[in-house]
């Protein structure tokens, strides 16, 4: 499917100020988030479009090739792995000074109150790591194990918080409701409120006799060691999410490790979206008669004709031997950027054929 023009996206036109695109952006990112009931999809859009106008040397390559110039050609997409619970790369914005971080929160679970602490409470905590890889790998992707300590399920009570043995039995304290009815008396009358049991921490049920090993907590800290399997194509501050491999809690599922996966840079290659940026040095002499050159790719060599006449700053794409897709089974291409040198020293021979040279052009010469 051909993507959509990126100032449609955000509802934007193209002589839009940087203020105005920063703001349409923060706009449509509230209204799309998908933990707020939004479209993935069209949340992914959102970012992506405002990636590449709100950098100006981008936002001209997109005016002038449109999502060619950018990186954004090809029919990749976000397949491969997981992020903001589903499939796809992580998304990443600023929201500047507006505090739009503390009312994310506030919709998103963050806050102190509401139902989503009481459901952080229902999970093991989410874990985060970080892996570091090298260009190549990131383009053709990798497998990498990841040695972590955390807490796991007591492997003497197998998470249940009960010797083995004995079993769970109602909460004398709030009768298996898990809730326990406070009433505060103000100017307003008598308020009931209800609040977690202190007892069995809102579960309804205790164990009879608590496990010798965890002491009821259910969880003990363990080595882990997790295989993670990285895509081809994946992108520099990417996060892989690896649902319940977080840590454990007792009687509830695990929560989930988030991996922010960092790319080393390279020495010759630069890498935009799908685009493998890279430059090669032909000589003056080259550069008017034309020559064939040997370029280094990330698949090996490739022989590549420099057409006579080329100028310095002259770009050519070498089709397939960019980034793969995340979902799919093209590439992008290696833009080359030609750089024409000039010499610095000349030997007297060199520079009485370059007189001739200009002399033949019809230029009279300074120095004559």
């Amino acid at each position: 499917m051909a993507k959509r023009d990126y100032y449609e996206v955000l509802g934007v036109s193209k002589s839009a100020s940087a203020d105005e695109v920063k703001k349409a952006f923060r706009k449509a990112a509230i209204e799309h988030h998908p933990d707020r009931g939004g479209d993935e999809a069209k949340f992914k859009e959102i970012n992506e479009a405002y990636e590449v106008l709100k950098d100006p040397a981008k936002k001209q390559r997109y005016d002038q090739f449109g999502h060619a110039g950018v990186g954004g050609s090809g029919g990749g997409g976000y397949g491969g792995f997981e992020g903001f619970g589903g499939q796809g790369q992580n998304v990443n914005f600023d929201f500047g000074d507006l505090g739009l971080g503390d009312i994310f929160s506030s919709f998103f679970g963050g806050g102190n109150g509401g139902g989503g602490h009481s459901q952080r409470q229902a999970r093991g905590r989410d874990m985060e790591a970080r892996v570091e890889i090298s260009f190549e790998e990131a383009i053709f992707g990798t497998e990498s194990k990841l040695n972590l300590h955390m807490e796991d399920s007591c492997d003497h009570c197998k998470g249940s918080t009960v010797e083995p043995g004995y079993e769970l039995k109602t909460c004398e304290t709030c009768k298996g409701s898990g809730q326990v009815v406070t009433v505060a008396r103000t100017i307003f009358g008598n308020i009931q409120q209800a609040a977690v049991c202190p007892t069995c921490h809102g579960r309804g049920k205790v164990p009879e006799k608590v496990c010798s090993v965890c002491r009821g907590k259910g969880t003990q800290v363990k080595k882990q060691d997790i295989a993670l399997k990285i895509p081809a194509g994946i992108d520099d501050g990417a996060t892989i999410r690896l649902r319940e491999h977080g840590e454990a809690i007792a009687n509830g599922p695990k929560g989930d490790l988030y991996v922010n996966i960092r790319v080393k840079p390279h020495k010759q290659f630069t890498r935009e979206g799908d685009l493998i940026l890279s430059s090669e040095r032909i000589s003056m002499v080259e550069a008017a008669l034309g020559t064939e050159i040997e370029v280094a790719t990330v698949d090996g060599l490739v022989r590549m004709k420099v057409p006579a006449g080329t100028q310095s700053g002259s770009d050519f794409k070498l089709s397939n031997h960019g980034v793969p897709h995340l979902k799919g089974t093209t590439r992008g291409a290696q833009i080359v950027t030609i750089i024409v040198e000039t010499p610095t020293k000349l030997s007297k021979r060199q520079q009485e054929i370059l007189k001739e040279y200009a002399e033949a052009s019809g230029k009279k010469p300074f120095w004559s």
